[in-house]
Order: structure tokens, then C-alpha cells, then sequence
């Protein structure tokens, strides 16, 4: 066995450390509108005509611009002893707003929710729920009651959701053949980012976002537009109302949310409503069956004790709640991406 002067034990230590710094500058060079601009102007930009621009501190800014830099979320090179500042591709790509695969909405939603919950990770931990309570002062009996306390934070969690859809959808539709299933219920589809990319690829299907009143509403103004003539829309609570027929049912981050009998309670109604040969998609990020990893999977199981009633679960775990609501064939397809799919039949 090693000594632990074999280990390099400070530098990682730093590293983890470094980690809550690391974020926030990523976050709030998107909150000020640093890549917007950078990519807006079209050519680089010195730290003092940034500074002009954001209605910022030239001190702040430059340090900013320079830790971007060493994170190679921006490139800098100098003209005539000056420095000028540009975007690079990742920023460009996953960081403007007005990208395609923008990240804007999801960061916003770590940096301004998602944080102040993790401040209490230890009291979560000792007592085992989610922290709303302290967080923000609401209750945490119901979670989604928490995380959708007002318009403005249920607008901008939708509008996180729909950012991860728009990298990893693709991924996760194309997993399985769903071409066989023309009518598709998405249980929990929020902005419909998930459902747009499924008729993108499936055009001979209609997808109907279930979800609650509030959600449809916002959905149908902001998000999805009337032209979208294969997706519907169904209100309700699918905990609580019942689940029209389908062919398939797509739980995409559903489960994860949910203690196991509160799955297969919700699993069991799916089974039910099921037409014969029909399924349902599971798309969630699994854990090593030994859940020695992958490390992303692992936070988001924190994330799940710090913000909700779940966790994340193995694929034999997700299996073992499939059968308890009686579906039979069931097949498991990890993408190598941030979600996975888990796909079973009735």
C-alpha cells in the first residue's frame, strides 16, 4: 500500500474546492450578458468596452474576463498592448441565448435556485428531505408546489428543461425504434422540448403533454406554438386523475423525483391505460449497478435528496419497478450522454 505522499492530495483537494468558484463565474458571465454581447458585436471587445456595455465595474470586469479565459470560455489576444476578449465555440454554442443549444436557461436556474438549496446540503443530509423550507421558506411536503412557487420560477424551470432537450433529446428518442408507437402521451412534458424533438423524428406520431394546468398554459404561450399540429395537450394531475389510452408513455426525469411505492403507484396507472403491445420510456440517468458512478449521476442523487422526494436509480432498480407494475420485456440502452433509456412493453 502507497504513502500518501504517493497521492496528490492537495491538488485535488483544490480542485473540488475550486469547483463552487468554477460555476459561478460560468453563470454570471451568462447572467450579466457577457457571451451575448461578445457574440452580438462580432468582433472581439476590450475589458472596458465590456464593462460600458454590461453597465459594469472595469475592475470586476476584467478579473471576470480573465478567469473566463482560463476556463476557456473565452479566448483573449492583444492588439496593440490591448486586450481583447472573444467568444470561444462552447461558449458560442451552449452559452448565448440565442443558440439552438443554448444552456442560458438551465445555468440560470442552478446559479438562482438550485444554489441557495444546496446551501443547506447538510441539514438534507442529517434529516433526509428537501430543503425548500429553508431555501425559500415554502413548504417541502409538495415539491413541485415548491419549485413552481411563482410564474417566474415555473417559466424559468421549464425553460431549464428544455434547454437539456435540446442536447440530449435526440439521444434518447433514438435509443429504441419508437416508430411502431403513433400515439405517444408525455407524462410531465413541461415545455415540450422533449415532445417537438420526438415529431421531429417520428413524423407519423402525436405526442400529448400531460401536465398540470398551469403548466399547459405556460407551455402553450411560451413554448410550443399552435403550428404544432402533432402535439397536444392534456391538464391534469397524473397522480391523481386518470391516464387516458396510448401506445407509449414517455417519463422523462418523472421518476426520479419520487420515492419507489410513489413510482410504481404511477408505474401501475401507466400499465393500466396501456393499449396492449404498448410501452413506456423511462428516460432518466442511471447509476452504475454498483453505483460506483458515473460521478453526474451521483450529484443528481443529491440533488434529488436536496430539492425532491427521490433519488437516482440503477438500471435493474428502474427494471424492478417496471415489474411491479407488470410490464414484461424490458431493455435498458445507456446513450453515453447525461440520460439514459429505459424502455418497457406490455
Amino acid at each position: 500500500m502507497g504513502s500518501t505522499e504517493d497521492l496528490d492530495y492537495p491538488q485535488i483537494i483544490v480542485q473540488y474546492s475550486n469547483g463552487f468558484l468554477i460555476s459561478k463565474v460560468m453563470f454570471t458571465a451568462c447572467e450579466l450578458g457577457v457571451f451575448d454581447l461578445l457574440l452580438e458585436s462580432g468582433k472581439p471587445l476590450s475589458s472596458d468596452a465590456i464593462a460600458a456595455h454590461l453597465g459594469a465595474s472595469t475592475i470586476g470586469t476584467k478579473r471576470l474576463l480573465d478567469a473566463c479565459v482560463g476556463l476557456k470560455l473565452l479566448a483573449v489576444e492583444m492588439a496593440q498592448e490591448e486586450a481583447l476578449y472573444r467568444n470561444t465555440e462552447i461558449s458560442n454554442v451552449y452559452l448565448t441565448k440565442s443558440s439552438p443549444k443554448s444552456q442560458y436557461h438551465i445555468m440560470m436556474y442552478y446559479s438562482n435556485t438550485v444554489y441557495l438549496c444546496w446551501q443547506y446540503l447538510a441539514d438534507a443530509v442529517r434529516e433526509g428531505r428537501n430543503q425548500y423550507e429553508r431555501a425559500f421558506g415554502v413548504s417541502s411536503k409538495d415539491p413541485f408546489g415548491a419549485m413552481y412557487r411563482s410564474d417566474e420560477e415555473m417559466l424559468k424551470f421549464m425553460a431549464g428543461q428544455n434547454s437539456v432537450w435540446s442536447i440530449c433529446g435526440r439521444d434518447v428518442l433514438v435509443a429504441f425504434d419508437l416508430s411502431p408507437f403513433t400515439q405517444i402521451y408525455d407524462l410531465g412534458g413541461g415545455g415540450g422540448a422533449l415532445a417537438q424533438e420526438c415529431v421531429s423524428l417520428y413524423p407519423n406520431s402525436t405526442v400529448t403533454i400531460y401536465d398540470l394546468p398551469k403548466v399547459v398554459r405556460v407551455a402553450r404561450e411560451q413554448f410550443v406554438s399552435p403550428e404544432e399540429r402533432q402535439i397536444a395537450f392534456h391538464e391534469g394531475d397524473f397522480f391523481n386523475d386518470s391516464i387516458p389510452e396510448a401506445e407509449l408513455y414517455i417519463l422523462s426525469k418523472i421518476l426520479h423525483d419520487w420515492d419507489d411505492d410513489k413510482c410504481v403507484q404511477l408505474l401501475t396507472k401507466v400499465y393500466k391505460a396501456c393499449k396492449p403491445g404498448g410501452g413506456v420510456l423511462l428516460v432518466e440517468s442511471l447509476l452504475n449497478e454498483d453505483k460506483s458512478g458515473p460521478v453526474e449521476t451521483q450529484l443528481y442523487s443529491l440533488n434529488m435528496l436536496v430539492q425532491t422526494e427521490g433519488k437516482e436509480r440503477t438500471a435493474a432498480e428502474y427494471s424492478k419497478l417496471l415489474q411491479a407494475a407488470g410490464f414484461g420485456v424490458i431493455q435498458v440502452k445507456r446513450t453515453g450522454k447525461l440520460y439514459d433509456a429505459v424502455l418497457g412493453r406490455k
